[in-house]
């Protein structure tokens, strides 16, 4: 799977301005193409799952994700914190990244392969500090596609 099929440009937001966990995540919700979903209970979702165990996964990275009834197909969006926000990481750092994932109810190995995907991506260090230093999200969008064109 790549990144692309499931990301757009304006799933992208260069300077989040979120200090928290759930401003984070609301922000990142606003740029997914819902369609007739409702918001709050999106949110809900993901932050549900944080309870959970939190997806800051370390290495200033978090994958906040979910299942909905509803949802027809796997979407994402991409933000980034060049403060950081407190996130429950599991190195303790905050997290800079942050890469939001919603898939169908019903979509287990999808959902698992697009979770794996994202993961192996962003153990790159060199992934991430482009990332960081990229100017705006068409900066960042292209590093997706150059990484996805690696992928194959």
């Amino acid at each position: 799977m790549k990144i692309v099929e499931i990301l757009s440009p304006k799933g992208i937001i260069a300077n989040l301005r979120g200090k928290g966990k759930p401003e984070v995540i609301s922000e990142l919700v606003d740029v997914l193409p819902l369609g007739d979903l409702d918001k709050t209970k999106v949110v809900q979702v993901l932050l549900d799952r944080e309870r959970l165990g939190s997806t800051g996964i370390g290495d200033g990275v978090a994958i906040p994700h979910g299942k909905l009834p509803g949802l027809g197909s796997i979407m994402a969006a991409f933000g980034r914190s060049l403060k950081g926000v407190e996130f429950d990481s599991l190195d303790g750092n905050p997290a800079h990244l942050f890469f939001v994932l919603l898939a169908p109810e019903d979509s287990a190995g999808l959902h698992l392969k697009a979770l794996a995907r994202i993961s192996r991506l962003f153990k790159d260090g060199r992934f991430r500090r482009g990332l960081m230093a990229a100017k705006d999200e068409e900066e960042i969008y292209r590093l997706f596609l150059e990484e996805d064109e690696k992928y194959g």
